[in-house]
């Protein structure tokens, strides 16, 4: 794996602007959607099974981090807490790199060894979020 640092070319796809606004398109419709107090979603895993799914706790997890309310956040969902983080930096990045037109960090040249690892972290990090979740009490969600 390596990081390059270079400008966008013209037929190139625009990531920073794309997932920019994406991520602040999602971000005006849970503010509205929250604005017109129209129902939380409910999690059909949790209804059926009683025990939380992978997610649960997003929601509030997503709430609390809006509020700066960083442990809150954490201690809903862990994994949705360090999406936020990752997701606000990379935010951060793409408005500057657009307003001056700057270069592109680009992860080129993955090799089978680094993406077989990055799939089995992956997979850890969901399963160790939903072993958190499950091991809260009873109730809680």
């Amino acid at each position: 794996m390596r990081l390059t640092l270079r400008y966008r070319a013209p037929t190139e796809i625009d990531h920073e602007l794309i997932w920019l606004s994406l991520s602040l398109g999602s971000l005006a419709l849970a503010a509205g959607w929250f604005a017109l107090r129209l129902p939380w979603p409910h999690c059909m895993f949790l209804a059926v099974t009683g025990h939380p799914c992978l997610t649960c706790g997003a929601t509030r997890s997503t709430i609390a981090f809006f509020h700066a309310d960083f442990w809150s956040a954490w201690k809903w969902n862990p994994l949705v807490f360090l999406f936020l983080s990752g997701l606000s930096i990379f935010d951060l990045y793409a408005f500057a790199v657009l307003v001056i037109r700057g270069p592109r960090l680009r992860i080129v040249r993955f090799t089978p060894a680094e993406k077989r690892f990055l799939r089995l972290l992956a997979v850890i990090l969901l399963l160790s979020n939903w072993i958190y979740l499950l091991s809260h009490p009873h109730g809680l969600f």
